[in-house]
């Protein structure tokens, strides 16, 4: 069946985010929660190990860190090597296309960080009205 003139197949293959079953829908929830877009900007600097990682992205769990780091592993966006040591010695890096969506979420970032007086300001005025 075809929509707007494009065969189903070729969606498919491109993805469709307005679709509620596009998995684009999945790699989107995962780069821009608060945690990966975190863990992103964290690794632009280079090869860390989970417990710099934790130090740099502040507040976030263990828990949380570890699911965030194998979302965007599984999404080819975090490379992670365990070398065979006691203890354990893991090391997380971007991979060529974390460092591509990386640029993209700083990008993000940077306009929040930039905005913040204007955002400021629009929430004290919704919160006086």
């Amino acid at each position: 069946m075809e929509k707007d003139g494009e065969p189903f197949s070729v969606r498919v293959r491109r993805g469709d985010l307005m679709s509620p079953d596009c998995p684009s829908r999945d790699v989107l929830r995962h780069l821009t929660s608060q945690w990966g877009v975190l863990i992103l900007i964290a690794l632009e600097s280079g090869t860390h190990r989970f417990s710099e990682l934790r130090r740099k992205v502040g507040g976030v769990s263990e828990r949380m860190l570890a699911q965030t780091l194998q979302w965007l592993e599984g999404d080819g966006l975090v490379d992670r090597v365990a070398y065979p040591v006691v203890p354990p010695h893991v090391e997380y890096s971007l991979t060529p296309m974390g460092r591509e969506a990386a640029a993209h979420v700083r990008g993000l970032a940077d306009w929040i960080e930039a905005s913040m007086p204007e955002i400021a300001r629009a929430r004290a005025a919704r919160m006086a009205a």
